[in-house]
């Protein structure tokens, strides 16, 4: 029975981690008793409706400024662009760290990687603000209807060059990215799909100065197009629910899902045909990702061991599980403050610290996640962040056992201090809601745990809490 239970525990810990950022003990005591199966439905009703915790995290002022040509005022304005790619970065870091549906940020998190958009380029912090909101209210819901909104963002547009396809001189970035990287995957069209696909989204366009989406007939190309099979004179909409509505297109967001939630896999692996048959009758995430959590194999020890935390993902577990900001404060009515675990199962209310001003500039965390290399809203290309090794190197170990042991200094951790050394090891496993140390780590963890800052600065490094 005692078997049982802790096989339940280990489950629920692990699908915290993978819908969300992990799990307080608190947290995972309230899932063994609501059980599996009902856990999962309420991580699936938080895709939906308020978030106590995200919503109260105050989003930040933000701008597009004027153009002009003034050097100085240009030089001004973009510190000004920098200074809300700062504050915008901080709240969403907060927002992930005190969200009440976790699994929401996730796959806005998820939904930013896949449709990777840069500030590097788009400029305006506002632009991928409004791309991220799309991103948590659109993303657990119909993919065509996602994709065809992310079609006409601003910050997509500009990112992959919409705004400039007109008739006369079609731009292919966005056609050829939307069934390379977006829908399809490579192999599953022609370059001639691509130009038709380019053609079909001429006149598609964004205001100046406000940069709205604007449709420009004039600059549309009204000719018949072929593309996947299909003719017709089509425009932009008619291309996303064309090529949403492939079967290559379910295979391809199924095993897309699947490889970011349990673990890479590529299309033609033999558990994605059943998955993206029920998935293409609506293309609906929400019961998408509701079969992958309830999938046999999720739970599995290939899917247990089959992912490695991205940096954002590590850093914001981290700071759920001690009560921190992205400024490495303590947050309101958490564990960090009293030292202790919470009484209930619930997630921050929110990250408002309990002294002191709001902070500029760059964020704590968003420091460790420029060594990290991950930074919110600014991914290294139009493909994302890759997986696993991506993380996995001499440069990118060092700089995780900085951070840690520098994020471990601001900790209270007054909670180990009547805990003997012995002890110690098994209650950080028990915070950070891990099954347990292999024989290694707890040799070392042993080692320097009369040491609290030590002790828990290597456990955040050690391979058993990396492991996502």
């Amino acid at each position: 029975m005692a078997a049982t239970a802790d096989q339940t525990r280990s489950d629920l810990a692990h699908l915290f981690r993978r819908a969300g950022f992990g799990a307080t003990s608190a947290e995972l005591d309230a899932a063994v008793q609501a059980g599996y199966p009902a856990t999962v439905e309420s991580l699936l009703a938080g895709l939906t409706g308020p978030d106590p915790g995200g919503d109260a995290v105050v989003v930040p002022g933000l701008t597009i400024p004027l153009a002009t040509a003034d050097l100085s005022r240009r030089q001004a304005e973009r510190q000004v662009e920098n200074q809300q790619y700062f504050a915008l970065q901080r709240w969403w870091l907060n927002r992930m760290i005190a969200t009440a549906t976790p699994l929401r940020e996730k796959l806005t998190l998820l939904w930013h990687g896949h449709f990777a958009t840069a500030i590097a380029k788009v400029r305006y912090a506002k632009l991928m603000y409004d791309q991220n909101q799309l991103f948590r209210t659109a993303g657990g819901g119909n993919f065509e209807t996602l994709t065809q909104a992310v079609a006409k963002d601003p910050a997509m547009m500009i990112w992959l060059d919409t705004e400039t396809d007109v008739a006369a001189h079609p731009n292919e970035n966005f056609a050829r990215e939307l069934m390379e990287l977006f829908t399809l995957g490579i192999g599953n069209y022609s370059e001639a799909d691509v130009q038709a696909g380019a053609r079909a989204f001429t006149g598609w366009s964004l205001e100046p100065g406000t940069y709205q989406f604007v449709d420009r007939p004039r600059r549309h190309d009204t000719g018949q197009k072929t593309f996947l099979g299909q003719t017709g004179n089509f425009d932009g909409t008619d291309i996303v629910h064309i090529v949403t509505h492939q079967p290559a297109s379910a295979t391809f967001v199924v095993a897309k899902l699947w490889s970011h939630l349990a673990y890479p896999v590529a299309a033609t692996d033999p558990l994605v045909a059943p998955l993206a048959q029920a998935y293409a009758a609506d293309l609906d995430i929400t019961a998408l990702l509701r079969a992958i959590f309830t999938h046999a194999q999720f739970t599995s020890a290939t899917a247990k061991e089959g992912l490695v935390k991205q940096p954002v993902e590590w850093v914001v577990g981290v700071a759920r599980a001690f009560g921190i900001d992205a400024d490495l404060r303590p947050t309101t009515g958490t564990a960090a403050t009293a030292g202790t675990a919470p009484t209930t199962g619930t997630a921050p209310t929110g990250t408002a610290p309990t002294t002191g001003t709001a902070p500029t500039g760059r964020s704590a965390m968003s420091t460790y996640l420029a060594l990290l290399d991950q930074q919110p809203f600014d991914p290294p290309n139009v493909g994302g962040w890759s997986q696993n090794g991506y993380w996995l190197n001499t440069a990118t170990s060092l700089a995780r056992l900085d951070a840690a042991l520098s994020i471990a200094e601001h900790l209270d951790l007054s909670w180990l201090s009547p805990l003997s050394a012995s002890e110690r090891p098994a209650a950080l496993a028990d915070r950070l809601s891990v099954d347990g140390w292999g024989s290694t780590t707890a040799a070392t963890l042993s080692h320097v745990a009369s040491n609290p800052t030590v002790l828990v600065g290597l456990a955040l490094t050690a391979p058993e809490y990396v492991l996502n």
